[in-house]
């Protein structure tokens, strides 16, 4: 077995070698004067079961040619198996039409990594989980559901006592299988959304009252609908809110947009590669699912089942 990382988030790709106590494969991932990406593996790799980590974030297109790029040299270089790991993937978003004369981006991002010649893929929280059948070869979905579960015992000693809210009603099984682990109550924000990047909460489905609320879902990214939401539950009469998310897309005025809102705290995992103003954001905490990622590679390269991970 041997990892390999591309450039979109090289930290967690190493806290995942770590984990699985094995050096990353040596390679190199650079651009030409025009941008154009070049890749050349370091190592022998002729035989061998090759993961490549690489989230499709932010450059999203940089970084999906950096996997597609790697995926065909390993290919030429007579790898056995090559399993695209991709903590965040990104186009998740675009899996249907959304009206007419529009893509359906997340086909056609699956069609190029399986054309490029990944035998397997590895991901973390589809935004959509109809995008597995997108891929004409294996596809694993991993959930964060039990890491940040986790994170949410150790941070309230009664977790009971909790409201799980979903901040629409797309999310509400992500939110109900939070709540269900963690012997909590559920409620929905009732929202509309007038155009993209824009939200506007309507209702609240539930009892909030007096209650500490953790808002829960897959993605935050321009940071508007946690916010809006976030007071619309303190109008409401929650104690406090927080907000726990699988990726930290955080685009635009996301950082200032938390800074400046009612949240307790935002907790997000390192499945995409933070800038320093994030990190240094006081609102904002991290939570590695470097250890789960692994496991699951391990799981894999040993043909064993993935999906007991979240018995």
């Amino acid at each position: 077995m041997k990892l390999l990382a591309g450039n979109s988030n090289r930290t967690l790709a190493q806290a995942i070698a770590d984990h699985l106590d094995g050096p990353l494969t040596r390679a190199q991932v650079k651009r030409f004067a025009d941008n154009e990406v070049f890749a050349v593996i370091d190592e022998n790799v002729r035989g061998e079961d090759v993961f490549i980590i690489q989230s499709t974030s932010y450059p999203a297109n940089d970084n999906l040619m950096e996997l597609l790029i790697i995926t065909d040299a390993l290919v030429r270089a007579s790898a056995r198996r090559i399993t695209a790991v991709m903590p965040y993937f990104g186009y998740a978003r675009q899996d249907r039409k959304t009206g007419g004369r529009t893509p359906i981006s997340a086909k056609l991002v699956a069609n190029l990594i399986t054309r490029a010649g990944a035998n397997r893929v590895l991901t973390m929280d589809l935004h959509a989980g109809q995008i597995q059948g997108f891929f004409d070869i294996p596809t694993d979905n991993l959930l964060a559901t039990p890491v940040l579960a986790q994170d949410i015992r150790t941070h309230y000693e009664k977790t009971s006592d909790l409201m799980i809210v979903s901040p629409d009603v797309g999310g509400v099984v992500r939110a109900r299988s939070l709540a269900k682990r963690l012997d909590a109550d559920l409620a929905i924000v009732d929202k509309r959304r007038p155009k993209a990047g824009e939200s506007e909460v309507m209702n609240i489905i539930g009892d909030v009252e007096g209650r500490r609320c953790i808002l829960f879902d897959d993605i935050v990214d321009s940071g508007g609908t946690l916010v809006n939401a976030a007071e619309a539950l303190l109008e409401k009469g929650a104690v406090e809110v927080s907000a726990y998310i699988s990726h930290g897309v955080l685009s635009g005025p996301a950082v200032t947009r938390v800074e400046a809102s009612s949240l307790k705290e935002l907790v997000i995992t390192n499945s995409i590669e933070q800038p320093l103003e994030v990190n240094n954001c006081s609102r904002i905490r991290q939570v590695s699912v470097a250890p789960l990622i692994g496991e699951a590679i391990r799981r894999i390269a040993n043909e064993e089942s993935v999906s007991k991970l979240f018995d």
